[in-house]
Formats: structure tokens, C-alpha cells, sequence
């Protein structure tokens, strides 16, 4: 058992690593002060980085996704072992970006991971049956309008689904915001967590 309360696992965007979202961990350890904060890298590579799926050809192709699971799942695991929380999921978030928040959906979407939230920056859903294993899962996605790399289309599509599928989602389009994390959209899910990671 952790002697911390809570684990948030960080899930970085295509071509990054997980330091870069190191910062985002340390503005709110004010608020979860009784919070441990992971960030790994994903486990593969790309030019510029990590990515947790590869993005040749269809860069949304379900398929891709699916094939990633495994990696995901082992690496996940392993952060979540290490850090103390493998019998406390419900204690355990994710927080992802771009295509961390794709992952990120569909571990919970799948059935395969039970956490106590999930957070989807600029995120979307693939096409799939949404298991209802992880329904007592909340999530809150945050997109901005402006964004053209991921629609914000695509985070309204994914929240109607899985309320379609008993889940509580928050969604919060945001005017004028790209392909980014804001500083409001920060603030909207650091008052998530601490609402929800109970």
C-alpha cells in the first residue's frame, strides 16, 4: 500500500516524453498534496520522441490502437506496481494528451482498466463497443474549439458514447483554444481530480 493517497499516471502526446508533463504535476501538488504523479514515456519510438501507437498510414485506425494494448497495459501495470497502488485502481488516474488521451479512453472503454478518473485533453474514442466493466469511471474531456490537429468534434462524439454507455462525462469545449493544454483547461481538471479521487 502507497503511503500517498492517490496516483496520477500522466500519458504524454505523439513525439514527446513524459517529463514534458512533469511541470503540470508540480502546479498541483498544492491541491493533491497527498497525490503521487507518474509520467512515463510511451514504449515506442518516434522521431521526436515516444508514441503509444504508430500513426503510418491511418493514423486512427482502430487496428493500430488495439495492437498497442499490450504494451500499454504492461507498462501501466508496472507504473502502478512500483508506485504502490496495484490493489487500489480506484486510487489510481489518468491524465492524457492528444493521443495519451486516446489510450487512455480506450483502456477504460475496453473494460480493461478500472480507475477512479480518467481526464482526455484533446483526446477521441475509436470506433468500438464500449465495455460497461469501467462505467463507475468518470471522465472529463476538455478540447479546445479551435483545435486543428484532433476536432473537437471528436471528444463530443466519445462523451455522447460513453453516456450512451452509463458512464458520467463531463466535456468542456473551450472558444479559441488549439491543439493544447490551457491554463483553464489545467485548472478544470486539477477541480476533477480533487472532486473525483475520493
Amino acid at each position: 500500500m502507497s503511503s500517498l493517497d492517490h496516483l496520477v499516471i500522466f500519458l504524454h502526446g505523439i513525439g514527446a516524453s513524459g517529463a514534458q508533463l512533469m511541470p503540470l504535476a508540480s502546479s498541483w501538488r498544492a491541491v493533491l498534496p497527498n497525490t503521487r504523479f507518474a509520467a512515463p514515456d510511451a514504449p515506442m519510438h518516434h522521431w521526436r520522441g515516444h508514441q503509444w501507437f504508430s500513426t503510418e498510414g491511418n493514423p486512427l485506425d482502430p487496428a493500430k490502437i488495439m495492437a498497442a494494448r499490450e504494451a500499454f497495459d504492461g507498462l501501466i501495470d508496472d507504473v502502478v506496481q512500483r508506485e504502490g497502488f496495484a490493489d487500489a485502481h480506484g486510487r489510481v488516474a489518468f491524465v492524457g494528451v492528444s493521443q495519451g488521451a486516446i489510450v487512455a479512453l480506450d483502456a477504460v472503454a475496453s473494460g480493461r482498466w478500472q480507475v477512479g478518473a480518467v481526464v482526455s485533453f484533446a483526446g477521441l474514442l475509436p470506433p468500438q463497443k464500449i465495455s460497461l466493466v469501467s462505467r463507475q469511471t468518470p471522465i472529463l474531456m476538455v478540447h479546445g474549439q479551435a483545435d486543428t490537429t484532433i476536432p473537437y468534434a471528436a471528444s463530443t462524439l466519445a462523451a455522447a458514447q460513453f453516456r450512451a454507455a452509463g458512464f458520467d462525462v463531463e466535456l468542456d469545449v473551450e472558444p479559441g483554444v488549439g491543439h493544447t493544454i490551457s491554463s483553464a483547461g489545467a485548472a478544470k481538471a486539477l477541480s476533477f481530480l480533487r472532486k473525483s479521487l475520493v
